[in-house]
């Protein structure tokens, strides 16, 4: 039986009123047991509560109701926080450090009896792209430069638990891809991620499963198999010029079209005649489109 890495019950936090604004409630009485060795994917739009409930989980805030626990430990406790890994959504890199500064102080913090420190520390630069920089101040990093800094910060203590706000922000698609093989790796090796992210399609191919928030509440919980699972429709993209019933145009010469499972090779063999080229076939409900639907019924 798996232990529970990340518990939450029954969390709310309201924003206290100010001068300049009335209090808002960001976090709605959500619960949620994310397991030891799981991924999950926490995603909402801007404002949702994501942050904040990220800021609970690593102790930089306390809830206004409820509890948390990270592996069993309050989040209120220092202790929770060993062998945490945690990136948030806006860090800031001390800008007089070097890249093998920041990670081997990183090291000494955590107590890390490594033997090889320096060594240790040079490999996960090299992994994140930042090793030709490794001894250079971090003023004057690109955004994506700071970014893979930060992440091979998070890692470079064996984390048994990583908790990252947006890690794939300002970074380019051959830097998401590579950090996506990291994450992936890690994973595989049994850390444990709990992460947000705007690109969906990352999260579908990373979580185990994925927790929508929207306005602060926790509306669904479940896996990117069982939202493909639980569609009947399934959407065809393709190319070509010949305009056939029933397609629907995305854009210039691109077409697609939503047909039940049952059709799909009839549909398939119709564009080949056409002279169609296939540009993907896929569950017609995805993760992005689940989002979309969400958001929309709760405005």
């Amino acid at each position: 039986m798996s232990h529970v890495a990340i518990q939450i019950q029954q969390l709310s936090k309201i924003y206290p009123r100010s001068l300049r604004s009335a209090s808002m409630l960001a976090v709605d009485n959500i619960s949620l047991d994310v397991a030891e060795g799981e991924v999950f994917g926490f995603v909402g739009p801007n404002g949702a509560g994501k942050s904040t409930t990220i800021k609970i989980l690593t102790g930089a805030m306390r809830p206004s109701e409820g509890q948390a626990s990270l592996f069993g430990v309050d989040v209120s406790l220092p202790e929770a926080r060993r062998g945490l890994g945690y990136v948030p959504e806006v860090f800031s890199l001390p800008e007089y450090l070097t890249p093998l500064e920041i990670l081997t102080m990183s090291l000494r913090l955590h107590h890390l009896g490594i033997e090889q420190p320096q060594r240790h520390c040079m490999e996960w630069l090299e992994r994140f792209g930042v090793a030709a920089v490794a001894n250079k101040v971090v003023r004057g990093f690109s955004k994506g430069m700071a970014q893979r800094t930060a992440l091979a910060n998070a890692l470079v203590v064996r984390p048994r638990l990583l908790i990252l706000d947006e890690p794939l922000s300002g970074l380019d698609p051959l830097g998401r891809r590579d950090v996506v093989d990291i994450l992936s790796s890690y994973c595989r090796e049994g850390g444990t991620l709990f992460f947000t992210s705007h690109v969906l399609h990352d999260v579908e191919r990373l979580a185990h499963r994925y927790g929508l928030i929207h306005k602060g509440k926790l509306t669904a919980v479940r896996s990117p198999g069982e939202l493909a699972g639980g569609t009947e429709m399934v959407t065809i993209r393709t190319m070509g010029e010949r305009v056939i019933n029933g397609l629907r145009e995305d854009a210039p010469g691109r077409w697609y079209v939503e047909v039940p499972r049952s059709e799909t090779w009839a549909w398939l063999q119709q564009l080949k005649d056409a002279g169609h080229s296939l540009i993907e076939v896929r569950p017609a409900l995805s993760l992005e489109s689940a989002f979309i639907q969400a958001v929309s019924d709760g405005k």
